[in-house]
């Protein structure tokens, strides 16, 4: 089964584990390579869309992996039975992956989190501090000629300066080539974003010019 080059990073980022949970699973093929890559012994699919997650369920029984996957429909961690070993939430907004890790009333309690917010990092990180998680590790990806962040987070007590807010503790003490790449496409979005807000005066432009003087020194 085919897997492009943002799920693979997923999987390469997870722990060897007994369950793993996807929240908003939707075509289900990222827990359906996990099973097939012998990653994980039971896969939990999850999605606040029942349509979605027969997706996922039929693709399931095509492979024959009924007897190692469950389904559930609700909203975000609330709809699994209990904590599992790991959890991935990716494919949304920053705020609203947020919003579910600080709604999940203890049922991500102890898991490892791998997150793939398609914006919004720079929330995603300043929630994930303030409600006792730590960013354990980052990767950029390249896929499809878009980038995207994916961060892994566990349990703990951090405090992050506004430059690691917006690029990233980790990726900041690492430096890698793809980082580098990323930053300097971030580098040319904020400079465009800036541009329109200075011409319609937003009140945003000095937190704009300020993530603006971050990428500047990063993309060196």
């Amino acid at each position: 089964m085919l897997t492009d080059d943002r799920l693979t990073e997923i999987i390469n980022m997870l722990p060897a584990s007994r369950v793993i949970a996807d929240i908003g699973a939707d075509h289900g093929r990222l827990g359906a390579q996990l099973l097939l890559s012998g990653k994980c012994e039971k896969v939990w699919f999850s999605d606040i869309s029942a349509p979605s997650l027969d997706k996922a369920r039929s693709l399931i029984k095509r492979l024959a992996l009924n007897d190692k996957a469950e389904f559930f429909v609700g909203d975000g961690a609330l709809a699994l039975p209990e904590a599992p070993d790991a959890a991935v939430i990716a494919g949304m907004g920053g705020v609203t992956i947020a919003e579910i890790i600080e709604n999940s009333k203890g049922r991500l309690r102890g898991a490892e989190l791998i997150l793939q917010p398609n914006v919004g990092c720079t929330h995603l990180r300043k929630k994930l501090s303030e409600n006792g998680w730590v960013i354990t590790d980052e990767r950029a990806v390249r896929c499809a000629r878009r980038w995207y962040v994916l961060l892994k987070a566990e349990e703990g007590k951090s405090e992050l300066s506004f430059k690691e807010l917006v690029a990233g503790p980790v990726f900041l003490r690492r430096m890698d080539e793809n980082f580098r790449g990323y930053a300097l496409f971030r580098l040319r979005v904020i400079e465009k974003a800036l541009k329109g807000a200075l011409k319609s005066e937003s009140a945003e432009t000095e937190e704009m010019a300020n993530e603006l003087d971050i990428w500047k020194e990063v993309a060196k």
